[in-house]
């Protein structure tokens, strides 16, 4: 396998492990304090084109760039399988996704227009002109897809961007700019900068030419990019933790709910900020769901992630498993699921806890991780009042085969996505975000472009 390099090299190199093997796969250049700004320099300098590129033609590159994506779609698959431990199966989506997601804002460009507002003495219209250099700042547990909801909406908006890659898992963003490229964007419009946080993120925050940063990451880096950005009242995206509910109350398809919860769960061994790592069931069902839910859990599907019928592979890093490993080692373990042993790779079974209270730090900490906590309740309200006792609000989903109820639990929970009878959040063509400190502002959709302009107006007077 051939693996991409960084035009970078004055802030050291990076050693990239493959998680399921433990195994180095290369060694990647990351940038100083000096290359980030000339790079920054070099997309400001670039944005005067860009935006002046008419809308077809943006449009046009725009298509040429999900196309060239296309045409590589298994060599960006594979590269994420090495570099992230994802299941061969999910890369081909994330590939795939980054694709749809460029050929969906391809009409922006030729669509995104303001409008004509009634004034007396004369007309008033809007426009939308794009903000100049947008910083990026990609978390590793999904580096392609989350790359691509950033940087198609900003360059279809006409912005340049910067990204900057986790440092673990910098592979395929590396790869999709030189794909950028190969596809007709001029140079310096799409730059991908990796180095360390501290480092070039850092500095997406400080440098006056970066004029909004979109962040996807733990909250508590989201904090302090967000008090960063205050000091030059710089425009901000923020994605950040997330400790979903799946509610499951007595009239729903138990079967369905607990078959379907261990996917909901431990999809990318739980590095998810949308997992449902809470599950909550109403007390009259609770010990039927655990009874479904152990044979749902152990025959989950835990792989080589290069094997086509792996549903879960190893963690990111011996770090982070590590990491999750001890935050559990304490708890009331239910049950477990299947391993991989024998491997140097990043291994951790799904695993379910039982948490003694609300404070149990297993049910209110984001651990990041292939565990879950089942807690039982009584009616909706209690399920509603426990699913909001947290700090976070992104995802969720409520199971039930009455209608009003979804409606009222959903209305009632305080997070951004929700999925009634199954655990899908993300759709490309909708809004995706997060209440409290989940986040900040909204991804995708239709109307992402608007966040990376800003709204002038302009009043022409008819008076004689």
């Amino acid at each position: 396998m051939n693996f991409p390099s960084s035009v970078f090299s004055a802030g050291g190199s990076f050693d990239v492990i493959n998680p399921a093997t433990a195994e180095l796969l290369t060694r990647v250049d990351q940038a100083d304090l000096h290359e980030t700004d000339a790079a920054i320099e070099r997309a400001h300098r670039a944005f005067a084109g860009w935006k002046a590129v008419a809308p077809g033609e943006r449009a046009r590159l725009l298509r040429a760039f999900a196309a060239t994506v296309d045409a590589h779609l298994d060599e960006l698959a594979w590269l994420e399988v090495a570099n992230s431990g994802h299941t061969i199966g999910n890369a081909r989506w994330e590939a795939g996704n980054v694709r749809d997601v460029l050929n969906y804002y391809s009409a922006a460009p030729e669509r995104h227009f303001g409008r004509q507002i009634p004034v007396a003495g004369g007309v008033d219209i809007t426009f939308h002109e794009p903000l100049g250099v947008v910083g990026i700042i990609v978390p590793w547990n999904f580096p392609m897809p989350i790359a691509g909801w950033g940087f198609a909406p900003a360059l279809a908006a006409g912005n340049t961007v910067v990204l900057k890659p986790a440092e673990i898992t910098p592979l395929t963003a590396l790869r999709l700019a030189e794909l950028a490229l190969e596809a007709g964007l001029p140079e310096h419009v799409f730059t991908v900068i990796p180095g360390k946080g501290s480092v070039v993120g850092d500095r997406f925050v400080t440098h006056p030419l970066v004029r909004k940063v979109a962040f996807t990451g733990s909250t508590s880096v989201g904090k302090g990019i967000m008090r960063g950005c205050a000091d030059q009242v710089k425009r901000l995206t923020l994605e950040l933790g997330g400790k979903s509910a799946n509610i499951i109350f007595d009239d729903a398809d138990l079967e369905k709910a607990a078959a379907s919860a261990p996917g909901g769960a431990f999809d990318n061994a739980g590095q998810d900020c949308c997992a449902r790592s809470r599950i909550l069931v109403q007390e009259n069902v609770y010990e039927r769901f655990l009874e479904l839910f152990e044979p749902a859990v152990t025959s989950f599907v835990v792989a080589d992630p290069r094997s086509e019928n792996a549903q879960m592979g190893p963690m990111v890093s011996a770090k982070q498993r590590d990491a999750v490993a001890a935050s559990i080692a304490a708890a009331d373990v239910a049950y477990t699921g299947a391993t991989v042993t024998g491997s140097a790779g990043f291994w951790l079974p799904p695993t379910v806890v039982l948490p003694t209270s609300a404070d149990d730090p297993v049910w209110r900490q984001e651990l990041f991780g292939p565990v879950v906590a089942v807690m039982p309740f009584r009616d909706e309200a209690d399920a509603i009042a426990k699913a909001n006792d947290t700090e976070y609000g992104l995802s969720g989903s409520i199971f039930t085969s009455d209608v009003g109820r979804a409606l009222r639990v959903a209305r009632g929970v305080e997070s951004g996505n929700l999925s009634i009878n199954s655990h899908s959040s993300v759709r490309y063509w909708t809004p995706f975000g997060g209440f409290k400190q989940s986040g900040l502002g909204r991804e995708l959709g239709p109307d992402a472009p608007d966040s990376f302009s800003e709204v002038k107006n302009v009043f022409i007077s008819t008076e004689p």
